[in-house]
């Protein structure tokens, strides 16, 4: 049996907090994923832009084997700081990678590009994403906001305000283990999350207790759907980010595996996807607090659902991003009165 975890959140995974911080009139914001302890952890990235911070230690041929945190930002290349804040945050908690009597906290991170959303981006020498980062650290909590929070402040999600959202899924593993898996994302695509000229989200199909508002199946257009995309926005200006989290035990190979599945929640969510202008990057961190598939399970079995379940909770959080997001400046929130999503970026 399959349902919702009890917060409809990626922190129904037991020991997974998540922080987030904002500044208003930078219009610009930073979350940061981590647990009680280190996480095994691994990415993908599919998009053509992406911006990225110690991805390629996650490779299984690597060294380090687990992580302190994720950080998704905004800023573009400036938000890359936004790691660092983190980094002095766990470090001085004596949290991160030993090597004789030095710790290294290792905090992959990836950004979005929210630097043209109207926000005062005139801060000088000093870039405050650093500062963004440890304060969302400082905050770091089981329950937290969506939509207008931490990255996705600045968010723009095709023809509507982007935003941050979650979702999660519990489960029982071939063994009878019951095991947790859960999905942040911050939705600033240049594709569509909602089919044009209708108010359904592509991602329709996957929602569960009406957190996207109780879709309706697609009527209409969709009969014969308009294939092309608008482009009347800046290019090279968008990405999807998502965390998944599991309690499963997971091999670092494991969750890249994992990984390459939630990419397609991307696509279940978001059309065009993986564009030369996005920067599309999934990492999946594990707990390690239930064992996979023990005698009598099936270990691969229960790596295939988690992957699938991943994705089905990527898609579900990219539209619930969307969903809970309230306009700001031009752009309209999903729920604005009378509001229809043109398939194109404002």
């Amino acid at each position: 049996m399959i349902r919702v975890g009890p917060r409809n959140l990626i922190s129904d995974v037991a020991g997974v907090l998540v922080g987030n911080a904002e500044d208003e009139g930078l219009r610009s914001g930073t979350t940061v994923v981590l647990a009680e302890g280190p996480m095994t952890a691994a990415v993908d990235v599919r998009g053509g832009g992406p911006g990225t911070r110690e991805t390629d230690a996650l490779d299984p041929s690597c060294l380090v084997e687990a992580v302190d945190a994720v950080v998704l930002s905004g800023g573009s290349a400036y938000g890359l700081d936004a790691a660092g804040g983190v980094m002095s945050w766990l470090g001085a908690r004596g949290r991160g990678f030993k090597v004789g009597d030095a710790v290294i906290p290792i905090v992959p991170s990836a950004i979005l590009f929210d630097l043209l959303n109207g926000g005062d981006k005139d801060w000088g020498e000093t870039p405050p994403y650093r500062a963004l980062g440890t304060r969302a650290a400082e905050s770091a909590a089981a329950d937290f906001a969506l939509g207008n929070a931490g990255a996705g402040l600045g968010a723009v999600a095709g023809g509507v305000k982007g935003g941050l959202g979650s979702a999660s899924f519990v489960f029982e593993g071939s063994d009878g283990t019951e095991l947790t898996v859960g999905a942040l994302a911050v939705a600033n695509p240049f594709g569509a999350t909602v089919m044009p000229g209708t108010r359904t989200f592509w991602a329709w199909a996957l929602e569960r207790n009406e957190e996207l508002g109780g879709q309706a199946p697609p009527t209409g257009p969709l009969t014969e759907p308009e294939l092309d995309y608008g482009s009347e926005g800046s290019l090279a200006a968008n990405t999807t980010l998502a965390v998944v989290a599991t309690d499963a035990v997971l091999t670092k190979a494991q969750a890249g595996r994992i990984a390459i599945m939630a990419q397609d929640g991307i696509a279940r969510a978001i059309r065009p996807v993986h564009t030369p202008f996005d920067g599309d990057t999934v990492f999946v961190v594990s707990t390690g607090a239930r064992a996979l598939g023990g005698p009598p399970g099936d270990p691969l079995g229960d790596i295939a659902k988690l992957g699938m379940l991943a994705a089905d909770c990527t898609a579900r959080a990219i539209a619930r991003g969307v969903y809970e997001a309230e306009g700001l400046g031009a752009y309209p929130g999903y729920r604005a009165p009378g509001k229809q999503d043109s398939g194109t970026n404002p």
